[in-house]
């Protein structure tokens, strides 16, 4: 059973892989030049003798294109003998359950992994930066996120991917509690010994500094679209997904702060 891991160099594929490889599953990586979602004609020797997929979309589902890539994608997979399809989706975003739609009506055995915001955005992307410079400004509103480990995610997705019992399932994960942005950089200061702040502001005024410190147009546009209509309350809940799917709790971000002070400390 050769397991191919879709962005298996990201934050959450490439602890998938991780996780597979340790059980002696093939494990085929899933990122360029091998495999590109802007490049379809990659898509078919990425899929050749592959029998299950974690698919994760970059940069979002929420981006425009995604659903036709997502739907695209798994036609030709299931037509290609795909069995079992492991979905990395986003929590309250409308297009990211169009997609949801598309896997779970595709005939292979589906399971759904819907995630919140997650925490290795302050650790391994674009909030690593403003963390080690003591501010994190965002056009993010004073809503709470439950945000999610990837180290849960990659547990949870392994899982679905290594096992049975878990097709038919949408997990919706989440870390245990809320926290504002404001809150996220109390926590970081406390685990650093050093002050971080939280700063609101304009999408235009966060596009402009994302854009000017090298992150491309479309891609900052398609942050603070996220951070001004999914932090809207919607998600402002936890769930259980965790639980549902590995009988343990959701890690919190104190500890996952914890652990990864020596990164912000650096």
């Amino acid at each position: 059973m050769t397991i191919l891991v879709l962005g298996g160099t990201g934050k959450t594929g490439r602890r998938v892989a991780d996780r597979l490889t340790a059980l002696d599953l093939p494990v085929r990586i899933g990122s360029r030049p091998l495999f590109d979602w802007q490049d379809r004609a990659t898509w078919p020797a990425a899929l050749d003798g592959v029998t299950a997929v974690y698919l994760s979309y970059y940069p979002d589902l929420a981006f425009p294109g995604a659903y036709d890539d997502i739907k695209a994608f798994t036609e030709l997979a299931v037509r290609g003998g795909v069995r079992r399809l492991v979905l990395l989706s986003g929590r309250g975003e409308p297009e990211a359950q169009a997609s949801e739609r598309t896997v779970q009506e595709s005939g292979a055995e589906w399971t759904v992994v819907r995630c919140s915001w997650f925490m290795q955005n302050f650790s391994e992307s674009f909030l690593l930066e403003p963390v080690l410079e003591g501010v994190v400004a965002l056009p993010a509103p004073d809503v709470p996120e439950p945000f999610v480990d990837a180290e849960d995610i990659a547990d949870v997705a392994a899982a679905a991917l290594s096992q049975d019992g878990h097709a038919g399932k949408v997990y919706e994960l989440t870390g245990p509690r809320l926290l504002t942005f404001a809150q996220v950089a109390a926590e970081l200061s406390k685990a650093t010994g050093r002050p971080i702040t939280f700063v609101r502001v304009t999408p235009e005024e966060y596009v402009a500094a994302a854009v000017a410190q090298g992150l491309p147009r479309e891609e900052a546009e398609g942050l603070a679209a996220l951070f001004t209509g999914i932090l809207d309350g919607r998600n402002a809940h936890v769930a259980d997904g965790v639980r549902q799917a590995l009988g343990r709790p959701a890690r919190d971000f104190a500890d996952y702060a914890a652990a990864n002070a020596a990164i912000w400390k650096s």
